[in-house]
């Protein structure tokens, strides 16, 4: 996702949906030949990419990204995106969430004539039209973003969704804590629109420093829970918080 630069696999099948059963078969890699101006990472992240069969099942099943497969696994363990539901993608770009958030909240089924769901992307980046969701450029950290979002909403929202990550400084444990911030910037939002019993699902970097986002969340939904899907790469120190079941809000405690 871009903000700051920001199904389930068949049995017997790759995420590319090609059968593995059977003998004699090959997984044949591309190789990526080094280049004048490419750096050794840039290469190796090139032929990681030409590589990727989620890239690669993104490319022929219209996606935007290989991100898109990581919410619908989120969404097949935990079961958030409902028909007519209400959802909110923080750092929506380059839209592959957002995609995937229509389609699993019948958002372009018709019921009586009307619409159903409502899907609302903001990003600080323009992006590309998606059919049956509203995109707008907005920084959700300016004051007043979230009196914005529920008016383009119609109200509160039932979903509130991050695959954000703060731009790499090559420092593991800088980047760890930049993501932990916005996570716990992205928490704060969800807190002002999410309607009661409502969700929130964000991208964080394992490390040590998100007990206090833990704690802050287990204060304000009844489940948490943390997960990597299949489709985050075993490599990747990305795993993702679904906080269930908003509470609404808290009495103060002073």
């Amino acid at each position: 996702m871009a903000y700051w630069k920001k199904g389930p696999i068949e049995m017997g099948k790759t995420p590319t949906g090609k059968n593995t059963s059977g003998r004699g078969q090959r997984d044949l890699k591309v190789k990526v030949k080094s280049a004048r101006g490419r750096t050794t990472s840039s290469t190796r992240w090139l032929q990681r990419q030409l590589n990727d069969p989620y890239v690669k099942r993104a490319q022929s099943e219209g996606y935007r990204g290989r991100a898109a497969y990581k919410i619908m696994e989120l969404d097949d363990k935990f079961r958030f995106l409902v028909p007519g539901a209400r959802i909110v993608d923080l750092g929506a770009a380059p839209g592959g969430w957002c995609q995937v958030a229509v389609k699993r909240s019948n958002v372009l089924a018709e019921r009586g004539g009307k619409a159903v769901g409502t899907i609302l992307g903001v990003d600080l980046q323009e992006m590309e039209p998606i059919a049956g969701c509203e995109l707008h450029q907005l920084d959700f950290m300016e004051d007043d973003a979230d009196l914005q979002v529920k008016e383009w909403l119609g109200g509160k929202a039932d979903v509130v969704m991050s695959d954000m990550a703060a731009s790499s400084s090559g420092h593991k444990q800088t980047d760890h804590l930049r993501i932990i911030a916005l996570c716990e910037a992205a928490a704060y939002f969800a807190f002002d629109v999410l309607d009661e019993g409502g969700t929130f699902v964000a991208k964080v970097l394992a490390g040590g420093a998100e007990g206090d986002l833990q704690k802050l969340l287990k204060q304000r939904f009844t489940k948490v829970h943390n997960y990597k899907p299949p489709a985050s790469r075993s490599d990747s120190s990305e795993k993702f918080v679904v906080a269930l079941g908003f509470r609404g809000e808290v009495p103060d405690q002073g």
